[in-house]
């Protein structure tokens, strides 16, 4: 169906996108700062070591610069190029 798609709906189609590892994060919010596309916040759930690990907006912008993953102290981030 010609015109559906989100590029047509006046929604920017995301270059990429990230994973987060849940588990491995610890919530120290560099990944955050750092976003140029604001596509990453704090979850509001604690993960199996009690902290508030960053998490991927899946309605956002994402270009795949990759800027998250270079800074992340952790290595919890992958990041994926569409």
């Amino acid at each position: 169906m010609a015109g559906t798609g989100p590029e047509h709906r006046g929604l920017a189609k995301a270059k990429g996108y990230i994973q987060i590892d849940q588990e491995l994060c610890k919530g120290c919010g560099v990944c955050i700062f750092f976003c140029p596309k604001e596509c990453i916040t704090t979850s509001t759930k604690l993960n199996a070591a009690g902290y508030l690990p960053a998490t991927y907006s899946t309605d956002s912008e994402c270009t795949g610069c990759a800027v998250c993953a270079l800074v992340c102290p952790e290595v919890a981030i992958e990041v994926y190029r569409a």
